[in-house]
């Protein structure tokens, strides 16, 4: 599938003004958004957006229709790039990732995980989650630091990705774990990652968008969540994820900036959970909530 890089060019404020926009107008459709420093004075910023199967000409005006009102004057280039696995690129050299009791690594760094640690070896894939995101991150901290005090005996990780979550829940609690994914290469990927991490025996993956398929309901219900999406997606889902879990459930959510906490501790307030914990980092933060646990 052909990639298209559509970039636009302005000074650092309204750079990032321009960022935030087209991140917020894209939040679901899951195209990379960035911002940097184009030139090394900082004088000029860059920002960028990744669209798949467009020639550049439709993705520049699919990119201006989707701002509407709030189009601006700096101007906009597209330009196919070259085929690559741009995630296998992007991942390459990254170092190995501490996380509570966790080391995230690749296979290059298989022989450097120190005593004590807890090795997860995920490679790049078409799936979100290598542990080098601080959502990724968060929720890598709290599962170590939940299932080090508390025994859960059903878990379940929503928008599992890589399974990086799914794989060290299933390392810790040695029990099984569900993961779903609204992608089937997710969770395909998932399920190879569990195997190639001694834990495929412990860790189910399975397709479904939302919650409402009939495994939730089978596997279920479930008292530790953890949900590493989206703030719109986790606030639609607040009633249909807390039908789904115990009357004593933690809940693990994370995907959130900032600005987000709010909002989601307001929809999930109303099922009854509270919060008990809260990470943060660059900007975004992990959220642990409880309904009914000290």
């Amino acid at each position: 599938m052909q990639t298209v890089r559509v970039r636009i060019c302005a000074a650092e404020l309204e750079a990032k003004r321009i960022y935030g926009i087209v991140e917020q107008a894209y939040e679901d459709d899951g195209n990379p958004v960035t911002v940097y420093e184009f030139v090394p004075d900082g004088s000029v910023w860059a920002v960028e957006i990744l669209m798949f199967g467009m020639e550049p000409d439709e993705a520049a005006d699919e990119l201006k229709d989707r701002l509407g009102a709030d189009a601006f004057a700096a101007p906009v280039e597209a330009e196919v790039l070259e085929e690559l696995n741009w995630v296998e690129k992007s991942l390459e050299g990254l170092a190995p990732v501490p996380a509570g009791r966790f080391l995230i690594h690749g296979s290059h760094d298989r022989g450097t995980v120190p005593a004590g640690s807890i090795g997860i070896e995920i490679e790049a894939a078409l799936a979100f989650g290598t542990g080098h995101h601080a959502t990724t991150e968060g929720c890598l901290r709290e599962i170590s630091r939940l299932l080090s005090h508390w025994r859960f005996d059903k878990i379940l990780d929503i928008g599992a990705g890589t399974g990086v979550l799914a794989i060290a829940a299933a390392k810790l609690s040695r029990q099984q774990v569900i993961a779903s994914d609204i992608d089937p290469v997710a969770t395909q990927t998932a399920a190879e990652n569990a195997v190639l991490n001694g834990v495929g025996n412990f860790v189910r993956t399975f397709t479904a968008a939302g919650v409402e398929d009939r495994r939730f309901a089978e596997y279920g219900p479930f008292d530790l969540v953890i949900a590493n999406i989206l703030a719109r997606p986790l606030m639609q889902m607040a009633k249909s994820i807390s039908a789904r879990m115990t009357g004593d459930a933690m809940l693990v959510l994370s995907g959130l900036r900032i600005e987000d906490g709010p909002r989601i501790l307001f929809a999930y307030g109303t099922q009854g959970f509270r919060l008990v914990r809260r990470f943060e980092k660059n900007g975004w933060i992990t959220l642990t909530l409880t309904r009914g646990r000290g």
